[in-house]
Order: structure tokens, then sequence, then C-alpha cells
């Protein structure tokens, strides 16, 4: 397999310095072989990538933005817990928010954002379970915020 830091360029992202918390909380809890990663929102060097989905965002705008918070997620698996993409084992679950309009219903298909990059840069150990919601608003404006559950 290829190494998972050039299939990720192959995509066109650079593994950013991990986000500080904007909140009272901490970016990686790891327990045994599990990795808990928070809430990453969908943010790159130019910022947050705000907007609401149905409102004025569409499904594609959305799914990049979901590809931003997988980039993040592994970003924080790489340097706050220390681990190399390639010991990943299995991306257990992702939780997925996506800010959205009250009448837009394919938060699955913004999923598939994050859910493809990582299946395309980890390979079979990038499929996961996942839950994807509509919410009304996510901080900083954020279009997506994806936290994921992950075993190294």
């Amino acid at each position: 397999m290829t190494d998972p830091i050039e299939k990720l360029r192959e995509y066109g992202y650079e593994l950013p310095a991990p986000k500080a918390p904007v909140a009272s909380y901490v970016p990686v809890t790891r327990t045994g072989n599990l990795i808990y990663v928070s809430g990453q929102i969908s943010s790159n060097e130019a910022g947050v990538v705000q907007g609401r989905l149905g409102d004025n965002m569409n499904v594609v705008q959305g799914g990049n933005a979901a590809e931003l918070c997988a980039v993040n997620i592994m970003a924080q698996v790489v340097h706050m817990a220390g681990v190399p993409l390639n010991e990943i084992k299995q991306i257990v679950k992702l939780t997925v928010l996506v800010a959205s309009a009250p009448e837009f219903f394919e938060q699955h298909l913004v999923a598939n954002g994050a859910s493809n990059l990582f299946v395309g840069v980890l390979g079979d150990k990038g499929k996961h379970a996942r839950a994807a919601f509509g919410v009304a608003s996510l901080p900083l404006g954020a279009a997506v915020e994806i936290d994921a559950v992950i075993e190294v």
C-alpha cells in the first residue's frame, strides 16, 4: 500500500498543524488502542469554511468541507496522539454534523466527502460506521463538523 501521507498528497492535501481547541475540551483522548478525536470543523489555512447546506452551499461544496474535517482529524491523530497514519488499524466510527436548512435532507451525501477520503487514503482501514445529522448551526459558523473513533 502507498504511504498514507503520499495518498493524502494525491488528493491535494498536506497534513496541517492541528487546530487548538476553541472551548474547554481536549482535541484527542486515547484509551488503550482507541483514539477519540473531538469534533473537527471544516477549516483550512484560509480559515473556517462557513455555510449552510440547502441555503448557501450545495452537496459538492459540503462534501469538500467534510473532506477538510477528515484531514483535520488525521492531523490530530498524527500530531496530538503521536500516531503515524500507517499505524491506524481502523477508522471505527464517524459522527458527521452538517449545518443544514430545514428542508435539506442529503447530509449522508455531504458525509461521503470525509468517508471517501478516509478510504482513499487508508484503503480498507478507512471503512467505518457512520452517523450523519443535520443541525441548525455549528461552532464558528462551520458548514461541517466531524468527530471520530479510531483503532490503533
